[in-house]
């Protein structure tokens, strides 16, 4: 064993201690879940969550979002306002104190919220060190109060300001450019979380205005009276539904705890469950989501048994069999939920699964029993999805059975040498031109080519049965190595980074969409896990005398031409087509990982890729035309 180095200086002084700004200054992952876009938009979930605690509290019904046209952020409530006085414990003003120390608020003990999304006191508090200025203004006895702080740290004490007979609060931040990359705010992003956040909070208008967008301020408001059930209808509005939303809720007094879920089934092959506690959405499920699942297993079991569907004593569908087609949608109100980690992606309360489960039990067995029509298309459902089910399971099995160096496909793989999975990546190419000048191109040791010949089956519309008879599809599932459905494996990935490389063109625009439908509908955990990526092939080469560029959009091309001096002059080849570069080209401009650009593939919200793909790819067209009649303005590089 070597000899380590001694340090003899360790010693007291050399134990650093952080006050709370720095703390979550030096380790924002820790408090936000990093300093990326999603990080950006979780600052504003946090004080919006705030306002939330207030509208479980009965004392507030109305938020405003403001996006202000200096990159800011306010948000504002009708609440009691964040108490101003001293606190006794300490000695400090309270509202400074709330917003510069960690685990300080009003959700420790039993006074102040029966129910809090926030429970941590850490949100604001870390919104505040994380910005670059931020502003309290409390409305409350009768008067305002005001106070200013900049990165975390106050620039003036709280000073009363004005007179008033409102109350509430209203937080302006302005995230800090030295913390985050990337500080500018996306809309729909937001909105989609506020929508949610409405949907599951019964008696609130959350409204969300952008006042970036001159001259005309772009705004949103959301309530919804029916709540939860509401959103299971908006779910699946370009979907065909098997019955009426079933909804059950049950308050257990004694515990303190609130469940409501809503259910339904739709002629669609896919599960779309989502799940919230305290109003937050948890993205990882939780005991809340296998409450659900395991009560509809046991009770579409339980009824179809006395239907006579499943005849025999040891027949039962499986939960798989059970969730094709359905969507479901359980929030729970808890004093006390623990959750995974601050950033509160999964709920972890034993006591919840089976409350959760007695709810579901009460409401889908009446509903069972009352709509006897309806309880056979389900039962149907189930018994077609366990035979697709075996169907698939004798593709996965042949798939397994055929090693890769025996395939006949069209498209075979070009593997790399290296036997590392960190070190590989596997580039998915359109067609065998684009295949010969990837292979030619390519480092041979850690990069593999796959091509793929013609377009793979769109799997939003067909089981995995179906999907699995593509021979495509099982190229592709041979080439990763991670299985499929049951099986799948994300263990034995062959590859570290999977990249998607098409065509600048409309067909080249299709082939990637299908294959993010693919991954995101039987391989979603590669996307999870930050495996998924796509390859930004250059649209233009720029050439001026001696001097070649490339440019890989139209607003760097105009640039480019501009600084060249030689927007006339110079010779604009457009690449339609992978196959039009030659291998030394591909390599230098979309292989090379020293210059290549990547997009990295990433869920940022489960609800709005579920509707994105049920939009584009679904049976519907009436809000696929609408989709494309909204956005047609802002195409650019369109291929006709």
């Amino acid at each position: 064993m070597a000899e380590q180095k001694k340090d003899l200086n360790y010693g007291a002084d050399q134990i650093e201690h952080l006050g709370a700004i720095q703390a979550v200054r030096k380790r924002p992952g820790m408090y936000v879940g990093g300093v990326d876009l999603k990080a950006l938009h979780h600052l504003v979930y946090e004080v919006v969550d705030n306002s939330i605690d207030e509208v479980l509290a009965g004392y507030c019904d109305t938020i405003q979002i403001l996006l202000t046209r200096d990159g800011g952020v306010s948000v504002v409530d009708n609440g009691r306002g964040i108490p101003v006085g001293v606190h006794t414990q300490s000695g400090r003003n309270t509202l400074e104190m709330v917003l510069t120390e960690l685990h300080a608020g009003g959700k420790f003990g039993s006074g102040g919220y029966k129910v809090s999304g926030g429970l941590h006191g850490v949100g604001v508090t870390a919104v505040n060190a994380l910005s670059m200025g931020l502003e309290a203004t409390v409305y409350r006895d009768g008067k305002i109060y005001q106070q200013r702080f900049r990165r975390g740290v106050p620039t003036e004490p709280v000073a009363e300001v004005g007179f008033s007979d409102n109350t509430g609060t209203v937080i302006t931040f302005w995230p800090d450019p030295e913390i985050f990359p990337e500080t500018e705010f996306n809309f729909d992003l937001l909105a989609q979380r506020f929508r949610e956040m409405a949907f599951v909070t019964r008696g609130v208008t959350i409204h969300l205005r952008d006042e970036r967008q001159e001259p005309f301020p772009r705004e949103m408001s959301f309530y919804f009276e029916g709540g939860i059930a509401s959103f299971v209808r908006y779910l699946n509005r370009n979907r065909d539904p098997l019955h009426e939303v079933v909804y059950g809720r049950q308050y257990f007094e004694e515990e303190g705890i609130e469940v409501e879920a809503a259910i339904q089934y739709a002629d669609y092959y896919s599960e779309t469950s989502l799940s919230f506690a305290n109003t937050i959405n948890t993205p990882d499920g939780g005991t809340h989501t296998e409450g659900v699942r395991a009560a509809l297993t046991r009770v579409i079991n339980y009824y179809a048994r006395k239907a006579g569907v499943l005849k025999d004593a040891d027949q039962n569908f499986s939960g798989d069999d059970t969730r094709e087609g359905l969507t479901a949608i359980v929030s729970i109100k808890h004093p006390n939920p623990q959750f995974e980690s601050q950033t509160k992606v999964k709920l972890m309360n034993p006591e919840v699964k089976g409350m959760v489960q007695s709810v579901v039990n009460d409401a889908f067995a009446e509903f069972l029993q009352t709509d006897t029509r309806a309880a056979k298309a389900i039962y149907d459902k189930c018994l077609i999805s366990t035979r697709a089910r075996v169907a698939s399971k004798r593709a996965r099995d042949l798939i397994r059975s055929s090693p890769l160096q025996n395939s006949t496909l069209p498209g075979k793989l070009a593997d790399c040498s290296s036997r590392e999975p960190e070190n590989s990546e596997l580039y998915i190419v359109e067609g065998d031109s684009a295949g010969g000048s990837a292979k030619q191109g390519r480092d041979r040791h850690f990069q593999a080519i796959l091509p793929l010949r013609g377009k793979i089956l769109n799997t939003e519309r067909a089981r995995l049965d179906k999907a699995l008879e593509n021979r495509e599809i099982q190229t592709l599932i041979s080439a990763l190595g991670v299985g499929i459905g049951e099986e799948f494996d994300l263990s034995r990935l062959r590859y570290g980074r999977i990249i998607v490389m098409t065509d600048a063109d409309v067909d080249g625009a299709h082939i990637r969409t299908l294959l993010l439908t693919f991954f995101f509908r039987y391989m979603r955990q590669l996307i999870e896990g930050g495996h998924l990526y796509i390859a930004q092939p250059p649209l233009y080469l720029i050439k001026n005398g001696k001097k070649q560029v490339y440019a890989y959009n139209d607003t760097e091309k105009d640039s480019i031409l501009k600084d060249m001096g030689a927007v006339d002059k110079a010779h604009l080849q457009r690449y339609k087509g992978l196959g039009e570069m030659n291998p030394e080209q591909l390599w230098e401009t979309t292989m090379d990982p020293t210059n290549r650009v990547l997009l990295q593939v990433s869920i940022e919200d489960a609800a709005i890729a579920e509707r994105t793909f049920d939009m584009l790819m679904g049976s519907a067209v009436p809000p696929r035309r609408q989709f494309i009649q909204t956005h047609a303005r802002s195409v650019r590089n369109l291929d006709v």
